[in-house]
């Protein structure tokens, strides 16, 4: 569901060109450099690189975007710029995952990325088409009662695409991503007075309800005993914080929009960066799964991301400038998209 958000939260017509460049840029150098410190970690075991190295790029823009419109900097030229990089390291690690963890060969997998691509292409053209008044009035008359014409058709976009996803053989990571996107789509184009009250009642249920679900499951699932095992992967906990920190925070504060952001701005761009959890799960379990990652390697990587969003938001939100606006509480304007 945190993936589903963010994707339904992206909104590139807002983000400049240029910022939407150096975001991709700084996500390349930081896999590039991820991708050769955990080859160094691992003796040049590739597999297991593949997923260390993509665990370390990741950014949880999901878990990031409550704390961004609650803080109220989500509509300043600051909260667009890191929801331009959020986004990038939230999709960019799905992509890799696609690319270097699926088991294929190189070739096959850009094939059925590409083909998945195209599907999804076919249905952001279907979502963008115009729609007849009917459904906006259907979406309005069923809102308070019974019926929640959208929130149905919002779950059903979310099971296609997970579907979909899982008929190419991809992460459904990915499919969820791709329904984010389109439900905002067909929302802001064909019902845009409605879509507030419908994103309020679709993060009822993801807020509410699915996202503390995960954070459960994630620690009834965490290897406690594994990471305090002793040995490696107590040593490790820090070192893989301290490795987010470093390969997302320094692309991030070399490549941010230098007129835009003050440096301060910047110091708080970095840490929303290095925020990590989900993917970070995703990536393990998979490694895991397919015995190429211990069981105590793979609990030091989640740790480290749980320190980082236990820790990082507070210190980003407490080092931005006074003059950022801060928590309101009733704003109106807090269940709007950037």
């Amino acid at each position: 569901m945190l993936i589903f958000l963010a994707g339904y939260e992206i909104e590139f017509a807002e983000v400049r060109g240029d910022t939407l460049r150096r975001a991709v840029g700084g996500l390349v150098l930081t896999l590039a450099v991820a991708l050769g410190v955990a080859f160094a970690l691992t003796g040049a075991q590739a597999t297991m690189s593949f997923v260390i190295g993509t665990a370390l790029t990741s950014t949880a823009l999901g878990a990031v975007l409550p704390m961004l419109r609650e803080s109220g900097v989500l509509h300043s030229r600051f909260g667009t710029v890191v929801m331009a990089f959020g986004a990038v390291g939230e999709f960019g690690p799905i992509i890799a995952m696609a690319l270097l963890l699926s088991g294929r060969a190189p070739g096959a997998a850009t094939a059925v990325l590409a083909a998945f691509a195209g599907v999804t292409a076919g249905a952001v053209y279907w979502a963008m088409r115009p729609r007849r008044p009917w459904f906006a009035r259907i979406v309005a008359t069923t809102l308070h009662t019974s019926g929640q014409f959208a929130v149905r058709l919002v779950m059903l976009l979310l099971a296609a695409m997970l579907g979909l996803s899982v008929a190419f053989g991809l992460d459904t990571l990915l499919g969820a991503f791709a329904a984010g996107l389109l439900t905002r789509l067909i929302l802001t184009g064909a019902a845009p007075e409605s879509t507030a009250d419908v994103l309020g009642k679709i993060e009822a249920m993801g807020f509410g309800f699915l996202v503390p679900v995960f954070f459960i499951v994630t620690g009834i699932n965490f290897d406690l005993y594994a990471l305090l095992g002793g040995g490696r992967p107590l040593l490790l906990l820090p070192v893989f914080l301290l490795l987010f920190l470093l390969l997302r925070d320094a692309p991030a504060w070399l490549l941010a929009p230098p007129r835009d952001l003050a440096r301060r701005e910047r110091t708080s761009l970095m840490l929303y960066c290095t925020t990590c959890l989900p993917l970070v799960v995703a990536i393990t379990t998979i490694g895991v799964d397919d015995g190429v990652l211990e069981k105590g390697e793979a609990a030091a990587l989640v740790g480290a991301a749980m320190l980082s969003i236990l820790i990082l938001p507070p210190l980003a939100l407490k080092v931005l400038p006074p003059h950022q606006p801060r928590p309101t509480g009733g704003d109106a304007q807090t269940s709007e998209s950037w």
